[in-house]
């Protein structure tokens, strides 16, 4: 889970790119004393500076650099040195065509954007090793550089013929003899079966696509191929004696990587959120939001930073909405509460030319500190100054919602039940959403993640069994867990093949059901739950339910609700199993979030768990952290675009930042602090 790290103090800044603005001394002058006036405290620096600091192969330049950061440490501002692997210098590209990538059609790229670089290339990880090991040399005793943001976003992927030898590697590796990969892969499907591993390829549209574990396992590849590249960046760093802590920019709902996997690579976890606030109402967004900061926390179980967001409009969105007054100090509160030690933007000063001229920042064309947005920003730093003994602290958490990167891989390609949309994602945010709405910490975690320290876990949509993850559940459950699982699980194992015998796989004990068969809904078409008369969770009011209806048999199970409707008329659509010690419960079919909110309330108190505000309004965000010391800071926010009465209990937790009369204005932040 990488060093413990903390920077001593919340950080507030975000990405500086000084050499767009070499030729204007007095700009770079001016920044410094913007920076001081906005309470900036931290820039990053040199993500995309590769052609400055290697203008020509060999030939280094890093001095520009050292000014820089030495300026900056002088006015008490520190930096997080990127690495400017995310974009090569035109030259690389020109001499050492194999640096750039090949799309799934097996045609390379010409020179230009970003991210245009394999992975593999042996070229490219020279000349990464060379630059790094630069950079290293000059910076690692810099008391100014405290951290290594390594390259930016990764993603994406590479077919050149180096890709294809590497994942013949790893395919080779993983399986060993071609009986076990022509059985894991199922390739007696039309024909498929290998006789050598050098016939395997990676998925293509003018080839393979329908063999669904080769599709699992060139993501699988792509990953590691990713992360193998991460540790190499990192270890030209440590090799050259720089021991700062690192970590890699990860992105909003991004499936090309399964990022949980990198927990092991990286010191600590950041990320760049750009919500599209305003578009929905902000409560939606604020929900969402949250569900990806939680990701992000519990990908290590510590504090993440914030590392990229914006101080107004994007340039890159459909539409460029800019934030209302008041909504970047609540969306930036929002991470601290989640567990951020930052708040940190793209970009500190607007650049001039090119395709992110118009995105937000700090600094806009226009040049001066009398503006909206830089008195928003200055607000936000205010409020992280009186924050800093949060600096640090947890978010403990009870419950948990599995969301698992590499199921959703499956999920996704799997063909059936319902092509027009099984809504993975949304079926995970139903039980997150219902536990955040009682002011309950949540951990967001996937089937890799220990289970112990949990009072009770909802597992969405586990269609794909990763390896021992069945055994956790009947150990949770057995020793007093409280259990939810829905349709459509423990239906494949980790290569896609459908497992035999009954489903939930290894869990038909645990739940006390079969599941017999599912229906898909079209667009518009409906059934609903039927609480059965005292049923063991006193449910009282009918749900309704679309997409997609399982059918099972109970064997074990009680039934708390059966559907109304169709030839299942009367069958179970909701069922509770006592198990050991503990209940497995489990949601039939795609319920409406009103099911979820009542179920979940009913979970949380049969599993104990404590809520520090008893009742919270719609709208309105309970989130705490705790330090070793045992302070806790409970973050009230109402996303509301009105006030709200909420009934704080300030006699144990005392109003520490914000007033409080009773209510909380729109898009305000309290917090609390007690033990």
């Amino acid at each position: 889970m990488g060093k413990e790290v903390n920077f001593g103090k919340l950080l507030h800044g975000g990405d500086y790119n000084p050499e767009q603005w070499m030729d204007y001394p007095e700009i770079l002058e001016q920044d410094l004393a913007y920076f001081k006036k906005a309470r900036i405290n931290e820039v990053s620096l040199g993500m995309f500076s590769w052609a400055f600091l290697e203008p020509e192969e060999g030939v280094f330049r890093l001095e520009w650099l050292k000014e820089v950061i030495d300026r900056l440490y002088e006015n008490e501002i520190v930096v997080m040195l990127s690495t400017p692997t995310a974009a090569r210098p035109r030259w690389m590209a020109e001499k050492y065509p194999e640096v750039l990538r090949v799309n799934a059609a097996r045609e390379r790229n010409l020179y230009g954007e970003r991210h245009n670089h394999c992975y593999t290339s042996p070229v490219y990880r020279e000349k990464t090793r060379i630059i790094n090991t630069k950079l290293a040399e000059m910076f690692k005793d810099h008391p100014g550089v405290i951290s290594w943001h390594i390259s930016n976003e990764y993603g994406g992927e590479c077919h050149c013929p180096l890709c294809q030898e590497a994942f013949r590697g790893w395919v080779k590796k993983k399986y060993g003899t071609l009986e076990r990969l022509n059985r894991a892969w199922n390739t007696g499907f039309w024909s498929h079966t290998y006789q050598s591993f050098d016939q395997v390829e990676s998925p293509s549209p003018k080839g393979d696509s329908s063999l669904h574990g080769l599709n699992l396992d060139w993501k699988r590849f792509v990953t590691d191929q990713t992360a193998d590249f991460v540790k190499w960046e990192i270890k030209a760093l440590r090799d050259a004696g720089a021991e700062q802590p690192s970590t890699i920019n990860m992105m909003y709902n991004f499936t090309g990587l399964n990022y949980y996997k990198f927990a092991d690579v990286i010191d600590f976890v950041s990320w760049d959120n750009y919500p599209t606030w305003h578009k929905e109402a902000e409560t939606v967004t604020a929900m969402d939001t949250g569900m990806q900061h939680d990701i992000m926390r519990s990908i290590q179980k510590k504090p993440f930073y914030l590392m990229e967001s914006c101080p107004s409009a994007t340039n890159w969105q459909s539409v460029s909405k800019l934030k209302k007054p008041g909504m970047l100090q609540a969306a930036s509160l929002q991470a601290v509460a989640h567990g951020s030690d930052s708040v940190l933007y793209f970009q500190m000063r607007q650049s001039r030319g090119a395709s992110e001229k118009f995105h937000g920042a700090v600094i806009d064309h226009y040049g001066g500190s009398d503006t909206r947005v830089f008195r928003e920003v200055t607000k936000v730093g205010a409020a992280l100054e009186k924050l800093q003994e949060v600096n640090g602290s947890q978010n403990p958490a009870e419950a948990a919602v599995i969301y698992d990167v590499e199921n959703r891989w499956a999920v996704e390609d799997a063909a059936g039940p319902r092509n027009a949309g099984v809504f993975y994602k949304a079926t995970v945010e139903k039980p997150y959403q219902a536990f955040r709405k009682l002011g309950i910490n949540v951990d967001v975690i996937d089937e890799t993640c220990s289970l112990d320290g949990y009072r009770v876990v909802a597992a969405p949509m586990v269609y794909l069994l990763r390896e021992g993850w069945t055994e956790k559940v009947r150990n949770f459950v057995k020793n007093g867990g409280i259990f939810l699982l829905t349709y459509w699980s423990g239906i494949v194992d980790e290569t896609d093949l459908c497992y035999l015998g009954g489903t939930p796989h290894d869990l038909m004990d645990v739940m006390g059901f079969r599941s017999m068969e599912i229906d898909g809904l079209y667009d518009g078409e409906w059934n609903e739950g039927i609480p059965e008369p005292e049923n063991p969770l006193h449910l009282e009011l009918a749900y309704r339910c679309s997409h997609l209806c399982e059918l099972v048999q109970p064997s074990t199970a009680e039934v708390v609700m059966t559907y109304g409707k169709d030839f299942y008329d009367g069958m179970p659509a909701m069922t509770r199993n006592v198990y050991g010690k503990g209940k497995a419960y489990a949601v039939c079919a795609d319920f409406e979030q009103g099911l979820y909110d009542e179920v979940c309330r009913k979970l949380a108190e049969e599993a104990g768990v404590e809520r520090i505000v008893e009742e919270v309004p719609e709208g309105v965000e309970v989130t705490m952290r705790k330090q070793k010391d045992g302070t806790r800071y409970v973050f009230v926010q109402n996303f509301n675009r009105e006030a709200v009465a909420v009934k704080l209990p300030i006699e144990r937790y005392p109003v520490w930042q914000g007033t409080y009369d009773g209510t909380i204005g729109s898009w305000k932040t309290i917090v609390l602090k007690g033990r």
